[in-house]
């Protein structure tokens, strides 16, 4: 299915090149839709760059998490462990004498482990072996376990293996819908500095034009004033009208530099490049559904296993509470075969049996009251969270609902705005044509500027609270509404990893 947004930069690329190529050498506007600057913004901005690279982090401590509970094959061992000093010797009298030690110890060892997260135990199967040199009597032994299988099973312990198996996947969720929320943001952001640019077009536009007619309507007065028609004061009137006329288009001039600079880095557009925005009255003004947005921001935002993740993770902090104020014991179980001889092949001749079996316990007997207090704690903080879940999870829904309402009513408010930029353009017009006929005076011509350059700027922000309604309606829901499909985007950078 389409998705209008889900674009290469390569088309816009080309657009851009192919319009400066048809315009001749020297540097022409380049015009840009609203389109353009949102697909730019989401292919190539310093902002896309970030969110990519968020989520790459995100997908690689997922892909970290899930090697935590694979098999992991370990070779170790000391190569070498040369010792050359004096030690104390047990004799089998019990007796202690020290003697000149000097010998060279090397082993290795190969361990297969598997945790078990149900249980939070770890088993495991090794071998080794051991070769020891003495130099001070010239001989050489080995000793080694051929095979050993083992398990270690804590005891009423917390289960960390067991709470990130809920948690880390509830994590990566969340970041995948982060990061296609992220992309709709930096859409929303890429609408707020289009229209910004706009309006600030649309004012020195606005400004070029008053200019060019107050210096008509001077020349016309300077006339008027030659044949005695015009009052000092009139004529003082229209040549004030040319120099505020002047100083506006300045300051427009500049506020227009300022907001080109600021469209063209976020976007990642060549600050060189001469651009000139075109005005979206491409809208679709239809009524969304609440209930269609609230499912569809249910199942797309981050919020959902958000909230999820917070719930366990506060009854996971109060189990470990309750499991760390109480007996912790941990038993460790092996059995195998060992051997040692004066050859290495010895080693696994006639080896004889090994077992070993502990238990280690902790009992906390006295603490001050150190562990109920940490229970206690741990159960205030998930009460806590309960209530912060709760209201988030209304407000979310009461945000989706509001923007919903918000943007069903804006179709009515661009109608309205757009009739009034009509009536005013015209009645400036009309008005302008009376001045210079001589009809009415200065200040009546003002007023009907003052009204036509409302009415314009009234209708530009009209149609800016559409689009960004629009997108903001897109990032709160991830879903677009002109298509009927969800919205999802994929990360270059992890194209070639998955």
């Amino acid at each position: 299915m389409r998705n209008r947004f889900i674009r290469s930069f390569l088309p816009v690329f080309a657009m851009l090149i192919a319009d400066i190529q048809v315009h001749g050498q020297e540097a022409q506007n380049v015009s840009l839709s609203l389109r353009n600057v949102v697909d730019l913004a989401i292919s190539q901005s310093s902002s896309v760059k970030y969110t990519q690279n968020q989520d790459v982090n995100y997908y690689w401590r997922w892909k970290n998490h899930q090697t935590r509970f694979r098999p992991q094959l370990t070779l170790s061992g000391d190569l070498p462990n040369f010792e050359n000093q004096t030690k104390p010797i047990i004799q089998p009298d019990g007796s202690i004498i020290f003697n000149q030690v000097t010998q060279l110890e090397t082993s290795a060892q190969l361990a297969l482990s598997q945790p078990i997260p149900p249980l939070g135990a770890t088993v495991y199967a090794a071998s080794g072996i051991v070769r020891l040199q003495d130099f001070n009597n010239n001989t050489v032994g080995f000793s080694g376990f051929p095979v050993s299988v083992g398990i270690a099973q804590p005891l009423f312990a917390y289960n960390w293996m067991k709470w990130s198996r809920m948690t880390e996947p509830l994590v990566y969720e969340e970041a995948q819908k982060r990061f296609i929320e992220s992309i709709e943001e930096i859409s929303y952001n890429a609408t707020a500095r289009f229209f910004n640019y706009l309006k600030i077009q649309t004012n020195y536009s606005l400004a070029e034009s008053n200019l060019a007619n107050s210096q008509d309507n001077l020349k016309i007065a300077q006339v008027k004033k030659e044949l005695g028609t015009i009052s000092e004061n009139d004529f003082s009137r229209i040549q004030l009208s040319v120099f505020n006329a002047q100083k506006a288009l300045n300051n427009a001039r500049i506020d227009l530099k300022n907001a080109d600079y600021e469209l063209k880095k976020y976007i990642g557009l060549d600050q060189n490049q001469r651009i000139e925005l075109i005005i979206p009255l491409d809208m679709f003004l239809w009524e969304v559904d609440p209930e269609v947005a609230l499912k569809e921001s249910l199942e797309n935002r981050k919020e959902t296993p958000e909230f999820e993740r917070r719930l366990i993770q506060a009854d996971r902090d109060l189990t470990q509470a309750k499991r760390n104020a109480g007996v912790n014991a941990t038993l460790m179980m092996s059995y195998g075969i060992s051997n040692s001889a004066d050859e290495f092949g010895g080693v696994y001749q006639n080896p004889e049996q090994q077992q070993n079996v502990r238990l280690s316990l902790s009992v906390p007997i006295l603490d001050w009251g150190r562990s109920e207090s940490q229970v206690k704690l741990a159960e205030s903080r998930r009460e806590l969270v309960l209530y912060d879940v709760d209201q988030d999870r209304q407000d979310f829904e009461r945000r989706v609902v509001v923007q919903v309402e918000q943007f069903n009513l804006i179709k009515s408010q661009i109608a309205t705005a757009e009739a009034a930029d009509k009536v005013a353009e015209e009645g400036y017009r009309i008005a302008l044509k009376k001045f210079q006929n001589g009809e009415i005076s200065i200040t009546d011509l003002n007023i009907s500027l003052a009204e036509r350059e409302g009415a314009k700027r009234d209708y530009i922000s009209s149609i800016e609270n559409y689009w960004e309604s629009y997108f903001l309606l897109r990032e709160i829901t991830l879903y677009d509404f002109e298509y009927n499909q969800k919205i999802y985007y994929t990360n270059p950078m992890l194209t070639a990893e998955q």
